[in-house]
């Protein structure tokens, strides 16, 4: 966008304010969490007896991380976490994310531990192969003190253009990825494809090939709608593709239709029937559209799957995927039936990274999603809340803290309008916010405001302030005034003075159907940006009268404002998003 609008105030639920979205990049915030501090690849987080999950009589010993080989996992326990949210998630229908969201977002991953980061589609636009190249240049050459990095992976239809696009891409990264794919099912060979059987595996065969020669050591191979697709022929192109040089073999569930009975016995029947299957690492990629994706996952870990697909939230197409913070707990509670899998993610760092992508994406998460969902570890009824007084473990399997969650206050600070700039850092500090002294100091000034309206500032509010002044961007334009006049005798008209980032004004005035209408419009006449407006909406994030309120905006750019479907090809028209607290 050429021009943006937020508001610079902050609004309780009981003032009347609009608030205007910014779209531009955002400034880098690091996340610290001073409760985890092993390093990175030690993996299995050790919980008090009062915290433990009920399938655990004893802490569980660190289990590390082994040394990463493209084809091969030295220790045959070890599940290898491919996320993909931000090309997979970020297809959600809308959700769209800046090249500086998907920076943040991917440094996050890394100390939330995933193996491999898929960062996007190259070939997608010019921002997505930018995005992944910065993604790949800098997160994909951050070696921690265990010598822990990403793998960065470049999503690539089979064809020569698309491939050597990732390459170009993934490329700088230490552990470069290609990852491209090709529909195997009847369906999609005769309506999507227009392609024989043959003609599917000379392709996919030879683009393989073509991956590994551009220098590329780790390419992997997708069959889209494996889950539809004829198993004899399923077993060839994948052992052509094992011949070509792949290194790791996905099979997708890509509309979401198999049971997890069936997917388990798919990965368990690759596994049997594929010449050269030994040589590979097999992967699930499962979608939600039974809800099963979770399910669907398991079981083909179960099956002998050492590569499970997910993404934060489960975001992406259609109903989503598979969700990293579900399947990663389910292995890690369920070590008993699932011969001990372990993963190398730090659980503790989930809360936060689900926080992030909630806030970059603008999918707003339903209070029941489990694990990280507002009511997951909320208890209301007398007979829960008489049994989690008695024991914690009668209703909680894993305590909040494992997932990053602190619900109380272990300092025991109380803030307030007396409350100074150390008792807030150290409190931010222990909500995992790592912030740099001119950061603190901008949101001071902001905390102070909203303790002068509230008795007690809690962790919701804080974590809303911080989600306001530190995610978001320097503005373009700042709110100076806005007088609306509304009711049942006439049109909506709307007054509106914004002051641009050099101290100039400008005013403009509109009429319109509504207050929102009207304010936009006259808007419009400022900033000469042609959009349309999607969606506004306002909701408390706290409670009470004195609650914070988020404000939604979600608009759609012109013509020129386009991106290209990864899976389909298709030219779409991108929206944008803008919360404000």
């Amino acid at each position: 966008m050429a021009t943006a609008i937020r508001t610079s105030f902050f609004s309780p639920t009981t003032a009347t304010a609009t608030c205007f979205p910014s779209f531009h990049n955002q400034p880098l915030i690091r996340f610290h969490f001073p409760h985890s501090s092993k390093p990175r690849n030690n993996f299995s987080i050790s919980s008090s007896s009062q915290s433990q999950s009920q399938f655990q009589s004893q802490p569980e010993a660190p289990r590390r991380r082994p040394p990463y080989i493209p084809n091969h996992i030295p220790d045959p326990s070890y599940v290898r976490i491919f996320d993909t949210t931000l090309r997979d998630g970020e297809q959600s229908p809308g959700a769209s994310m800046t090249s500086k969201e998907k920076l943040d977002i991917a440094r996050q991953l890394t100390k939330l531990g995933v193996d491999i980061i898929e960062a996007g589609f190259p070939a997608a636009s010019k921002d997505d192969f930018e995005a992944v190249k910065v993604i790949a240049t800098e997160v994909g050459n951050d070696v921690d003190d265990n010598g822990y990095v990403p793998v960065i992976c470049g999503l690539s239809r089979c064809n020569e253009k698309d491939i050597r696009t990732a390459w170009e891409a993934v490329k700088y990264a230490k552990r470069p990825r290609i990852h491209t794919f090709i529909a195997t099912s009847a369906i999609h060979m005769e309506y999507k494809l227009r392609m024989s059987k043959e003609k599917v595996i000379e392709k996919a065969r030879s683009m393989v090939a073509f991956a590994r020669s551009l220098g590329c050591d780790d390419v992997e191979f997708s069959p889209e709608d494996a889950g539809r697709s004829d198993r004899e022929f399923l077993y060839q192109i994948l052992g052509e593709v094992i011949k070509a040089g792949a290194t790791t073999l996905n099979i997708p569930d890509t509309v979401g239709i198999t049971m997890p009975s069936e997917f388990g016995k798919l990965i368990a029947d690759i596994k049997a029937n594929t010449p050269g299957v030994e040589n590979v690492i097999i992967s699930t990629h499962c979608q939600n559209d039974l809800g099963l994706s979770t399910a669907n996952t398991i079981e083909g870990a179960r099956a002998g799957a050492r590569q499970l697909e997910v993404t934060i939230n489960g975001i992406g197409e259609r109903a989503g995927n598979a969700s990293l913070e579900e399947v990663v707990m389910a292995l890690k509670c369920g070590g008993h039936v699932f011969d001990n899998l372990f993963t190398g993610i730090n659980t503790r760092h989930i809360y936060m990274t689900s926080r992030m992508v909630e806030e970059y994406s603008g999918l707003q998460l339903q209070p029941h999603k489990a694990l990280v969902g507002a009511n997951a570890f909320a208890h209301e009824s007398g007979i829960h809340q008489d049994g989690m007084l008695k024991h914690k473990n009668t209703y909680e399997i894993i305590s909040p803290e494992d997932i990053g969650l602190e619900r109380s206050n272990e300092a025991g600070i109380v803030l307030g309008k007396l409350s100074g700039r150390h008792a807030l850092r150290k409190r931010l500090e222990e909500l995992g916010y790592e912030l740099k002294d001119d950061q603190v100091e901008s949101l001071f000034w902001r905390f102070k405001a909203v303790a002068e309206q509230k008795k007690r500032i809690t962790d919701a509010d804080l974590r809303a302030l911080v989600s306001d002044e530190v995610f978001q961007a320097e503005p373009i334009w700042k709110l100076g005034d806005l007088q609306v006049t509304c009711g049942t005798l006439g049109l909506s008209t709307a007054t509106v003075k914004l002051v641009g980032d050099d101290g100039s004004t400008c005013v403009a005035c509109s009429v319109g159907t509504g207050p929102v209408d009207s304010a936009y419009k006259a808007i419009d006449l400022i900033v000469k940006e042609p959009v349309t407006l999607l969606e506004y909406s306002m909701n408390a994030v706290t409670e009470g009268i004195d609650a914070i309120a988020t404000t939604r905006v979600v608009i759609r750019g012109d013509q020129k404002h386009k991106s290209t479907h990864a899976l389909t090809g298709e030219r779409v028209q991108r929206t944008f998003r803008y919360g404000e607290f």
